[in-house]
């Protein structure tokens, strides 16, 4: 009783009916398909440095980096690992991992999170699971990781990446934005019954479902002297 009245005055009696609806009752998640060649370089950027990392590949010996940070993803580390999909980690001066990102050339089925199975076509690779802790949010790492992981998998014959982003991560979208994805025109559906069941559909659109978020510039003033 304490912890519902602490989040009602938190968050306000409708956010808190919304999201126990969503928990409880039903919830609608929209994933768009993106994708990008591999071989267009990723535009300037401001994002600030951070802390030098080292990257890592992930295995099944090495997963308990992530003890510390991600401590309840450790068994699921292992498991990505263990069916053969390419992980990188980033870990501190301690060892510790504090970023991490996934593919896969096969089929993805996702029984972690969403509960479907994304499809990869000949040629393509899927990226997932991409994370890091709020210390390096907004900076460099953030490109840096999947840039890595794209020059990776190319050097295995890979010529495109695709994925899924959630239509309510904005800050996601724009970091797809930013990092010079392109929509495909296609959603993965995600509903979900009373906390229990999960169903999915696949839909089509056209034009842009990213154009609200793209920034209208000023158009330069031309002033003259008298």
């Amino acid at each position: 009783m304490h912890a519902l009245i602490a989040r009602l005055q938190r968050k306000g009696l409708r956010r808190t009916l919304l999201t126990l609806w969503r928990r409880h009752v039903f919830f609608h998640w929209e994933l768009l398909w993106m994708e990008r060649d591999l071989a267009t370089p990723v535009g300037p950027h401001s994002l600030k440095d951070h802390p030098p990392v080292r990257l890592e590949t992930i295995t099944e010996a090495n997963a308990d980096a992530f003890a510390r940070h991600f401590g309840d993803r450790v068994g699921t580390m292992r498991e990505l690992a263990r069916e053969g999909h390419v992980g990188h980690m980033y870990l501190d001066d301690t060892g510790d991992a504090v970023a991490f990102i996934w593919a896969s050339t096969r089929d993805y089925h996702d029984r972690h999170y969403y509960g479907c199975t994304f499809p990869v076509a000949p040629g393509d690779f899927f990226e997932f699971g991409g994370e890091m802790i709020p210390a390096y949010f907004g900076t460099r790492l953030s490109v840096d990781a999947q840039v890595g992981l794209w020059q990776a998998m190319q050097a295995r014959g890979c010529s495109r990446v695709v994925d899924v982003v959630e239509t309510h991560n904005v800050p996601a979208l724009k970091l797809h934005l930013r990092m010079g994805y392109q929509e495909q025109g296609r959603v993965m559906h995600v509903y979900g019954l009373f906390g229990r069941w999960k169903l999915f559909r696949q839909s089509r659109y056209s034009g842009s479902r990213l154009v609200p978020l793209c920034k209208t510039r000023a158009q330069p003033v031309k002033v003259e002297m008298a």
